[in-house]
Parts: C-alpha cells; sequence; structure tokens
C-alpha cells in the first residue's frame, strides 16, 4: 500500500538497505531520472543514479553515519540519457519496529524548470547554451573564450535567426566584464531622434517633455557591454556619432555640454555584409574598421544540418519542462522533414516548428500532422533529401549520431540498424571525432 501511494508523490523517492541497494523506487523518479523501476531495484543506488555527491560526500551516508536528516540540498544526477539534473534531496533514516536501522529514504525534486524560469527572468546566457558539434560551430567555440577575455570590439554577421545575441551574451558572460550589465538594442527598430536618446539618454530640458534627465543604454551598461543589433540600419549622422564613442570612449547626452566617458565594450551585429554596404557607399568605412577588430560570421542553419537532431533534442527537453509536458522524440518521418527543410528563419524558425508541433502533439511523438501545414508530409514514406552541399562524411556523421540518438547510445543496435559490425561503428566513432554514447545504468 506505500508503495502504491508513493507513486502518486510528485518527487522522487527511493529507499536503500544497509548494502546501498535500492528497495523501493517511485513513479516520479522513474520520469526524473528516465530510469525503470525494473533496472533500478536491486541495484547499488550509485550505480543507478550516478550523481555528483555519490563518491565525495553522499548525503545519504551522511544521515546514515549521523543520524541527522539532510534537507534540500542541491545536487546533480545523470539521467539514463547522459543528461546532468539538477535536484535538490532531503533524507532520513529507515528504522524497523524495534528502533534498528535497516537503511534509509531519500526524496529529490527536479530543478530543471526552476533553473529555466530563473534564466528567462534573468536573461543570462552562457557558453554552454549554444548548441552545436558541426565543424563550423566548432570552429566558433574555440574562438569565443578568447574572444571574451579581450576588451576588444567583435562585429558578429549571420542571418536572422542564427543567435547572433545568443553569442553576444555568452561573450559578455565569460569576460571579466561579467558582472555588469549587458545592455542590448536593435538598432533599426528606432528613428534617429529615438535611437540617440536611447544611446545616450538626456538631460532635462533637452527638449519639451524632458522634466527629468533620463540615462542611455550606454550610462546603464557602465562597466559592461552594449549590444548593437542591426548596426547596419542606422543612418549616416548616427554613424558620426557611434564613431565618435569607439574612437574617443566618450558621448555627450541630448542637451548635455559635459562629455560622459563610457566604460564600455561595445559588441555589434548585422544580418547584412557589412562590407557590400562600405564598398556601396551606404555605411561608413572609418566606422567599419573601429567595429571590425574582431568579426564572427554564423552559419545558417543548413549550413550546418548535422546539429539538427541536437537542437530538436534540446528543444523538446525545454518544452517539456516549460510546458510540462513527456514528448519523448520526433518521428522518423518528422526528422527527415526537418532535416531537409532550408531553414530561412534559421534556428529560430526550428524552435518556433517544435513550439508549434508541441501545442497539438497529444501523445509521446511528434508526428507529421503535427507540424506547420506547409511542412506537413504527403506520404509516409517521402524521402529525405539532403541539402546541398552536404559532404559525404557530414552525411555519415550526421546518420550515425541520430541513429545512436535514437537507441540511446546502445551500440549494438545502432550498428545493427546501420547494417555494419559494432568494431567498424567504434572505428568510425574514433574517425569522426564523435563523442562516446552516454553509458546506461549498470544492470
Amino acid at each position: 500500500m506505500l508503495n502504491n501511494l508513493m507513486d502518486y508523490v510528485p518527487d522522487g523517492v527511493f529507499s536503500v538497505d544497509t548494502e546501498w541497494r535500492v528497495t523501493s523506487f517511485n513513479r516520479a523518479a522513474e520520469r526524473i531520472t528516465g530510469i525503470r523501476r525494473a533496472d533500478a531495484l536491486g541495484h547499488r543506488c550509485c550505480d543507478v543514479f550516478r550523481a555528483s555527491v555519490c563518491e565525495s560526500s553522499c548525503v545519504l551516508r551522511q544521515t546514515l553515519a549521523t543520524g541527522r536528516p539532510v534537507v534540500n540540498k542541491v545536487v546533480h544526477i545523470v539521467d539514463a540519457k547522459g543528461q546532468k539534473i539538477p535536484i535538490s534531496v532531503s533524507t532520513a533514516v529507515l528504522k524497523d519496529e524495534r528502533g534498528r536501522v535497516v537503511g534509509g529514504v531519500e526524496s529529490f525534486r527536479d530543478l530543471r524548470l526552476v533553473e529555466e524560469w530563473s534564466r528567462e527572468l534573468q536573461q543570462q546566457h552562457s557558453f554552454s547554451d549554444i548548441i552545436g558539434r558541426s565543424a563550423p560551430m566548432r570552429a566558433l567555440f574555440e574562438l569565443l573564450p578568447q574572444v571574451a577575455e579581450s576588451c576588444s570590439t567583435v562585429l558578429i554577421e549571420g542571418a536572422s535567426g542564427t543567435g547572433k545575441e545568443l553569442f553576444a551574451r555568452a561573450i559578455h558572460n565569460l569576460s571579466p566584464r561579467r558582472k555588469h550589465p549587458f545592455v542590448a538594442i536593435n538598432c533599426g527598430a528606432l528613428p534617429d531622434n529615438l535611437l540617440e536618446s536611447e544611446l545616450f539618454g538626456y538631460k532635462a530640458g533637452a527638449f519639451t517633455d524632458a522634466r527629468r534627465d533620463k540615462p542611455g543604454r550606454f550610462a546603464l551598461a557602465e562597466g559592461g557591454t552594449v549590444f548593437l543589433d542591426e548596426i547596419s540600419d542606422i543612418s549616416p549622422a548616427m554613424q558620426a556619432r557611434l564613431l565618435r564613442v569607439l574612437q574617443e570612449r566618450v558621448y555627450e547626452p541630448l542637451g548635455g555640454i559635459e562629455p560622459v566617458r563610457a566604460d564600455v565594450r561595445i559588441i555589434a551585429a548585422t544580418n547584412r555584409n557589412l562590407s557590400q554596404l562600405v564598398e556601396q557607399g551606404h555605411f561608413r568605412q572609418d566606422l567599419f574598421y573601429r567595429i571590425h577588430v574582431i568579426r564572427l560570421e554564423l552559419p545558417r542553419l543548413c549550413d550546418r544540418r548535422e546539429d539538427i537532431p541536437l537542437l530538436i533534442d534540446h528543444f523538446i527537453a525545454r518544452f517539456n519542462r516549460l510546458k510540462t509536458k513527456d514528448v519523448s522524440g520526433v518521428s522518423d518521418d518528422v526528422l527527415a522533414r526537418l532535416m531537409d527543410h532550408e531553414y530561412p528563419g534559421n534556428v529560430r524558425e526550428l524552435e518556433n516548428i517544435i513550439e508549434h508541433a508541441f501545442v497539438l502533439c497529444r501523445g509521446g511523438v511528434i508526428q507529421s500532422q503535427h507540424l506547420p501545414p506547409e511542412l506537413r508530409i504527403g506520404s509516409a514514406g517521402e524521402a529525405l533529401r539532403w541539402g546541398k552541399g552536404m559532404s559525404l562524411r557530414a552525411m555519415e556523421k550526421l546518420l550515425i549520431t541520430d541513429a545512436l540518438r535514437r537507441h540511446n547510445g546502445n551500440r549494438q543496435k545502432t550498428a545493427k540498424e546501420l547494417g555494419i559490425n559494432p568494431s567498424t561503428l567504434f572505428r568510425k566513432l574514433k574517425e569522426l571525432r564523435l563523442p562516446p554514447p552516454p553509458r546506461k545504468p549498470a544492470v
């Protein structure tokens, strides 16, 4: 009866005997960890959970040694898919009717949703938030820490939806300025007079409705970073004002007479080719060279198709947390359609597609009927059409990665599906420099 009742508790709960073998494992524990009850019962808890504290400072071991419970200690476990999950744990000693210690019990709460909400509120992003294993992304990952450590101005070029602001935030959060504000502004969304007051602020009396001083974005970002999105859209007059800030590190608020020093790092971004705009006379050459100190070019999603399965898994996990659903993945037909799409909206478009599918999906797997109308597949057997310019090596990488994902890292099943020997698969993993598949719990 107690075990049945525990299945209705929203937190994960498990118990162990004095030999650290799992004696109970409730339904919430299965859901949070991705580990079946049958695979947990009878096994040592450290083999099941692989928590960050198992080896060095097991909280349940502390409780059994001291008799004192632990309440809401934050640790990390690794689930069945190899993903790191933050949880808060509480522990207690289990005794029989005679008062003898017969084991321990631990409850744990999934903190992924809390972390997601916190990140959404704070709008903070780190290096690990950028998803990708393709060659273009790995090249950017190698550059990011070095770019972040410098104080130089950065120009990020890339099509809409490639994640320019995400990269800018990652640079800021890896930099020595990370304890100071990151302030973003879309330069193309405002006319000149509003953009000037937004960037530099104004003094009381500067114009009719200016009853008090208002600080601009440069003042708000003091000590931190200003992100100028769509810098290619600003007028020649504003280009001249920005040039002065970059050259002399000073600016004047509207209606001000004293120059103000700007201790900020500038990261600019555009979805257009600035060098071409310079040649056409639409962008100042001197300003271009000021912001072109370090240039990062973000690849389009269709140029890194091997990252699409990773991004799909990332968005599914994210929407599962935000929408409290339990969608396990996409069907093979949907994956084929998503791999074939050209993505003019890039990563943002893929995210919107997955969110659309979440609204319509009532089961555990996203099917073709859950996709937006323009992406729905006419027949279940529609062939996958690979994107133009995809190399044989990239295609091979993609097929192996996706097969491993579908089989939760099981090499035997993956090799069988691909029609190759397991030893051949192991050699391919080394040749293609693919990370080893996640290990499943010991059974």
